[in-house]
Protein backbone atom coordinates (compact mmCIF):
# COMPACT_ATOMS: atom_id res chain seq x y z
CA UNK A 1 0.00 0.00 0.00
CA UNK A 2 1.32 3.44 -0.91
CA UNK A 3 2.56 5.56 1.97
CA UNK A 4 3.15 9.27 1.33
CA UNK A 5 6.01 10.84 3.24
CA UNK A 6 7.67 14.26 3.38
CA UNK A 7 11.39 14.20 4.18
CA UNK A 8 13.55 16.89 5.75
CA UNK A 9 13.90 20.07 3.72
CA UNK A 10 17.07 20.07 1.66
CA UNK A 11 17.73 23.72 2.47
CA UNK A 12 18.03 22.93 6.18
CA UNK A 13 20.54 20.19 5.43
CA UNK A 14 22.47 22.53 3.11
CA UNK A 15 22.90 24.91 6.04
CA UNK A 16 24.03 22.06 8.28
CA UNK A 17 26.42 20.88 5.56
CA UNK A 18 27.98 24.34 5.31
CA UNK A 19 28.42 24.42 9.08
CA UNK A 20 30.16 21.04 8.92
CA UNK A 21 32.34 22.22 6.04
CA UNK A 22 33.51 25.34 7.83
CA UNK A 23 33.77 23.42 11.10
CA UNK A 24 36.22 21.02 9.50
CA UNK A 25 38.44 23.90 8.39
CA UNK A 26 38.19 25.49 11.83
CA UNK A 27 39.29 22.23 13.44
CA UNK A 28 42.30 22.07 11.16
CA UNK A 29 43.13 25.64 12.09
CA UNK A 30 43.10 24.78 15.79
CA UNK A 31 45.25 21.72 15.20
CA UNK A 32 42.50 19.21 16.03
CA UNK A 33 43.04 16.94 13.03
CA UNK A 34 40.96 14.01 14.39
CA UNK A 35 37.89 16.22 14.84
CA UNK A 36 38.43 17.65 11.35
CA UNK A 37 38.49 14.13 9.86
CA UNK A 38 35.31 13.13 11.71
CA UNK A 39 33.49 16.27 10.58
CA UNK A 40 34.73 15.71 7.02
CA UNK A 41 33.38 12.13 7.00
CA UNK A 42 30.01 13.35 8.28
CA UNK A 43 29.97 16.04 5.58
CA UNK A 44 30.69 13.50 2.84
CA UNK A 45 27.97 11.23 4.28
CA UNK A 46 25.39 14.04 4.12
CA UNK A 47 25.91 14.96 0.44
CA UNK A 48 24.31 11.89 -1.27
CA UNK A 49 21.05 12.36 0.63
CA UNK A 50 19.92 15.38 -1.40
CA UNK A 51 17.35 15.00 -4.18
CA UNK A 52 14.78 17.06 -6.09
CA UNK A 53 11.15 16.16 -6.85
CA UNK A 54 9.81 17.85 -9.98
CA UNK A 55 6.12 18.70 -10.58
CA UNK A 56 3.96 15.65 -11.36
CA UNK A 57 6.70 13.27 -10.37
CA UNK A 58 7.30 11.10 -7.32
CA UNK A 59 10.26 9.43 -5.65
CA UNK A 60 9.96 5.96 -4.12
CA UNK A 61 12.26 5.46 -1.10
CA UNK A 62 13.83 2.09 -0.27
CA UNK A 63 16.09 1.33 2.68
CA UNK A 64 17.93 -1.96 2.30
CA UNK A 65 15.03 -3.37 0.27
CA UNK A 66 12.29 -2.12 2.59
CA UNK A 67 9.70 0.35 1.29
CA UNK A 68 9.81 3.56 3.34
CA UNK A 69 7.32 5.72 1.47
CA UNK A 70 6.78 7.84 -1.61
CA UNK A 71 7.57 11.54 -1.88
CA UNK A 72 4.97 13.32 -4.04
CA UNK A 73 5.52 16.89 -2.86
CA UNK A 74 7.55 19.12 -5.15
CA UNK A 75 10.76 20.56 -3.84
CA UNK A 76 14.29 20.01 -2.55
CA UNK A 77 14.66 17.31 0.13
CA UNK A 78 17.15 15.22 2.08
CA UNK A 79 16.87 11.64 3.29
CA UNK A 80 19.14 9.02 4.76
CA UNK A 81 21.94 8.61 2.17
CA UNK A 82 21.58 4.82 2.40
CA UNK A 83 18.08 5.09 0.98
CA UNK A 84 17.64 4.17 -2.66
CA UNK A 85 15.64 6.80 -4.53
CA UNK A 86 13.55 5.67 -7.55
CA UNK A 87 11.81 8.34 -9.61
CA UNK A 88 8.44 7.74 -11.26
CA UNK A 89 6.33 10.05 -13.43
CA UNK A 90 2.78 10.95 -12.37
CA UNK A 91 2.07 12.89 -15.56
CA UNK A 92 -0.84 12.05 -17.85
CA UNK A 93 0.28 9.85 -20.72
CA UNK A 94 -1.41 8.45 -23.77
CA UNK A 95 -0.68 5.95 -26.47
CA UNK A 96 -2.40 4.81 -29.64
CA UNK A 97 -2.57 1.12 -30.40
CA UNK A 98 -2.20 0.33 -34.07
CA UNK A 99 -5.28 -1.36 -35.58
CA UNK A 100 -5.19 -5.06 -34.74
CA UNK A 101 -7.32 -7.90 -36.00
CA UNK A 102 -9.93 -9.21 -33.55
CA UNK A 103 -13.22 -11.09 -33.85
CA UNK A 104 -16.56 -9.48 -33.10
CA UNK A 105 -19.46 -11.22 -31.36
CA UNK A 106 -20.50 -13.04 -34.55
CA UNK A 107 -16.96 -14.06 -35.38
CA UNK A 108 -16.26 -11.61 -38.20
CA UNK A 109 -12.64 -10.39 -38.31
CA UNK A 110 -12.46 -6.64 -37.74
CA UNK A 111 -9.62 -4.15 -37.33
CA UNK A 112 -9.77 -2.02 -34.15
CA UNK A 113 -7.35 0.71 -33.08
CA UNK A 114 -7.58 2.41 -29.69
CA UNK A 115 -6.34 5.45 -27.78
CA UNK A 116 -5.77 5.15 -24.03
CA UNK A 117 -5.06 8.10 -21.71
CA UNK A 118 -3.64 7.08 -18.33
CA UNK A 119 -1.42 8.02 -15.42
CA UNK A 120 0.19 6.44 -12.36
CA UNK A 121 -1.95 6.94 -9.27
CA UNK A 122 -0.35 4.49 -6.79
CA UNK A 123 3.45 4.50 -7.00
CA UNK A 124 3.77 1.48 -4.69
CA UNK A 125 1.64 -0.78 -6.91
CA UNK A 126 3.29 0.52 -10.08
CA UNK A 127 6.76 -0.30 -8.76
CA UNK A 128 6.23 -3.46 -6.75
CA UNK A 129 3.04 -5.21 -7.95
CA UNK A 130 4.06 -5.51 -11.62
CA UNK A 131 7.40 -6.04 -13.32
CA UNK A 132 7.16 -3.25 -15.93
CA UNK A 133 4.10 -1.09 -15.52
CA UNK A 134 4.40 0.65 -18.91
CA UNK A 135 4.54 -2.66 -20.79
CA UNK A 136 1.75 -3.93 -18.53
CA UNK A 137 -0.49 -1.06 -19.65
CA UNK A 138 0.03 -1.86 -23.34
CA UNK A 139 -0.53 -5.60 -22.97
CA UNK A 140 -3.65 -5.25 -20.83
CA UNK A 141 -5.11 -2.65 -23.20
CA UNK A 142 -4.72 -5.12 -26.08
CA UNK A 143 -6.36 -7.88 -24.05
CA UNK A 144 -9.25 -5.58 -23.07
CA UNK A 145 -9.87 -4.66 -26.73
CA UNK A 146 -10.08 -8.33 -27.70
CA UNK A 147 -12.56 -9.05 -24.91
CA UNK A 148 -14.66 -5.96 -25.64
CA UNK A 149 -14.85 -6.75 -29.38
CA UNK A 150 -16.28 -10.18 -28.57
CA UNK A 151 -19.20 -8.60 -26.71
CA UNK A 152 -20.68 -6.70 -29.67
CA UNK A 153 -21.31 -7.37 -33.36
CA UNK A 154 -19.76 -5.00 -35.88
CA UNK A 155 -23.25 -4.04 -37.09
CA UNK A 156 -26.77 -5.43 -36.89
CA UNK A 157 -27.03 -6.90 -40.39
CA UNK A 158 -26.51 -10.42 -39.08
CA UNK A 159 -27.72 -9.74 -35.54
CA UNK A 160 -30.87 -7.66 -35.91
CA UNK A 161 -31.69 -7.94 -32.20
CA UNK A 162 -28.43 -6.26 -31.17
CA UNK A 163 -29.16 -2.90 -29.54
CA UNK A 164 -25.48 -1.89 -29.34
CA UNK A 165 -22.96 -2.51 -32.11
CA UNK A 166 -19.34 -1.53 -32.56
CA UNK A 167 -20.24 0.82 -35.39
CA UNK A 168 -23.34 2.54 -34.03
CA UNK A 169 -22.96 2.33 -30.24
CA UNK A 170 -19.84 4.46 -29.95
CA UNK A 171 -20.51 5.85 -26.47
CA UNK A 172 -21.53 2.50 -24.97
CA UNK A 173 -18.62 0.66 -26.58
CA UNK A 174 -16.07 3.26 -25.43
CA UNK A 175 -17.49 3.15 -21.91
CA UNK A 176 -17.26 -0.65 -21.90
CA UNK A 177 -13.66 -0.47 -23.13
CA UNK A 178 -12.68 2.11 -20.50
CA UNK A 179 -14.24 0.04 -17.71
CA UNK A 180 -12.52 -3.13 -18.85
CA UNK A 181 -9.08 -1.49 -19.07
CA UNK A 182 -9.55 0.27 -15.71
CA UNK A 183 -10.32 -3.01 -13.96
CA UNK A 184 -7.24 -4.64 -15.45
CA UNK A 185 -4.85 -1.77 -14.63
CA UNK A 186 -6.11 -1.22 -11.09
CA UNK A 187 -3.68 -3.92 -9.92
CA UNK A 188 -0.78 -1.80 -11.15
CA UNK A 189 -1.95 1.46 -9.55
CA UNK A 190 -2.84 2.93 -12.94
CA UNK A 191 -5.80 5.28 -13.42
CA UNK A 192 -7.43 5.25 -16.87
CA UNK A 193 -8.64 8.74 -17.73
CA UNK A 194 -10.05 7.90 -21.15
CA UNK A 195 -10.16 4.97 -23.56
CA UNK A 196 -11.79 5.11 -26.97
CA UNK A 197 -11.77 3.46 -30.38
CA UNK A 198 -9.77 5.41 -32.97
CA UNK A 199 -10.11 3.02 -35.91
CA UNK A 200 -12.84 0.53 -36.82
CA UNK A 201 -13.17 -1.43 -40.06
CA UNK A 202 -13.69 -4.91 -41.40
CA UNK A 203 -10.52 -6.93 -41.96
CA UNK A 204 -9.22 -6.80 -45.53
CA UNK A 205 -10.22 -10.39 -46.36
CA UNK A 206 -13.94 -9.67 -45.90
CA UNK A 207 -14.07 -5.90 -46.40
CA UNK A 208 -15.08 -6.15 -50.09
CA UNK A 209 -17.89 -8.64 -49.44
CA UNK A 210 -19.23 -6.61 -46.52
CA UNK A 211 -19.16 -3.42 -48.60
CA UNK A 212 -21.22 -5.12 -51.31
CA UNK A 213 -23.69 -6.29 -48.67
CA UNK A 214 -24.04 -2.78 -47.26
CA UNK A 215 -24.54 -1.37 -50.75
CA UNK A 216 -27.17 -4.00 -51.53
CA UNK A 217 -29.00 -3.23 -48.30
CA UNK A 218 -28.97 0.48 -49.09
CA UNK A 219 -30.29 -0.13 -52.62
CA UNK A 220 -33.11 -2.36 -51.33
CA UNK A 221 -34.09 0.25 -48.74
CA UNK A 222 -34.10 2.99 -51.39
CA UNK A 223 -36.18 0.88 -53.78
CA UNK A 224 -38.68 0.08 -51.03
CA UNK A 225 -39.17 3.78 -50.36
CA UNK A 226 -39.56 4.52 -54.07
CA UNK A 227 -42.18 1.79 -54.47
CA UNK A 228 -44.09 2.98 -51.38
CA UNK A 229 -44.14 6.50 -52.79
CA UNK A 230 -45.16 5.33 -56.27
CA UNK A 231 -48.07 3.27 -54.92
CA UNK A 232 -49.32 6.29 -53.01
CA UNK A 233 -49.10 8.54 -56.10
CA UNK A 234 -50.94 6.01 -58.31
CA UNK A 235 -53.64 5.60 -55.69
CA UNK A 236 -54.04 9.37 -55.42
CA UNK A 237 -54.21 9.77 -59.24
CA UNK A 238 -56.92 7.15 -59.64
CA UNK A 239 -58.91 8.62 -56.77
CA UNK A 240 -58.72 12.15 -58.22
CA UNK A 241 -59.81 10.93 -61.67
CA UNK A 242 -62.76 9.13 -60.12
CA UNK A 243 -63.86 12.07 -57.94
CA UNK A 244 -63.57 14.65 -60.74
CA UNK A 245 -65.20 12.26 -63.25
CA UNK A 246 -62.64 13.20 -65.88
CA UNK A 247 -62.61 9.72 -67.39
CA UNK A 248 -63.94 6.30 -66.52
CA UNK A 249 -61.72 3.24 -66.70
CA UNK A 250 -62.73 -0.37 -66.87
CA UNK A 251 -60.66 -2.81 -64.89
CA UNK A 252 -58.42 -3.65 -67.83
CA UNK A 253 -57.58 -0.02 -68.61
CA UNK A 254 -57.16 0.76 -64.93
CA UNK A 255 -54.64 -2.08 -64.64
CA UNK A 256 -52.79 -0.79 -67.72
CA UNK A 257 -52.64 2.73 -66.29
CA UNK A 258 -51.38 1.46 -62.95
CA UNK A 259 -48.74 -0.61 -64.71
CA UNK A 260 -47.56 2.33 -66.82
CA UNK A 261 -47.45 4.71 -63.88
CA UNK A 262 -45.51 2.24 -61.72
CA UNK A 263 -42.98 1.72 -64.51
CA UNK A 264 -42.50 5.46 -64.94
CA UNK A 265 -42.28 6.23 -61.22
CA UNK A 266 -40.06 3.29 -60.22
CA UNK A 267 -37.71 3.27 -63.19
CA UNK A 268 -34.15 4.47 -62.61
CA UNK A 269 -34.13 6.00 -66.10
CA UNK A 270 -36.11 8.87 -67.59
CA UNK A 271 -39.37 7.81 -69.23
CA UNK A 272 -39.67 8.10 -73.03
CA UNK A 273 -43.13 9.44 -73.98
CA UNK A 274 -45.08 7.64 -76.73
CA UNK A 275 -47.66 9.60 -78.75
CA UNK A 276 -50.92 7.68 -79.23
CA UNK A 277 -52.59 8.85 -82.51
CA UNK A 278 -55.39 6.33 -82.38
CA UNK A 279 -58.32 5.93 -80.03
CA UNK A 280 -58.04 5.24 -76.37
CA UNK A 281 -58.67 1.52 -76.94
CA UNK A 282 -56.10 1.03 -79.71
Amino acid sequence: MEKTTKPISGYVMVLIGLLLFFGAFASIGTGNAILAVIIGIVFIFVIPGFFIVEPNKAVVLLLFGAYKGSVKSNGFFWVNPFMKKQKISLRVRNFENKPMKVNDKIGNPVMIGTIVVWKVEDSYKAFFDVDDYENFVHLQADAAVRKMAGLYPYDNFEDEDAEVTLRSGVEDVNQSLETEISERLEHAGIKVIEARISHLAYASEIASAMLQRQQATAIVAARRRIVDGAVGMVEMALEDLKIKEIIEFDEEKKAAMVSNLMVVLCSDKSASPVLNVGTLHQ
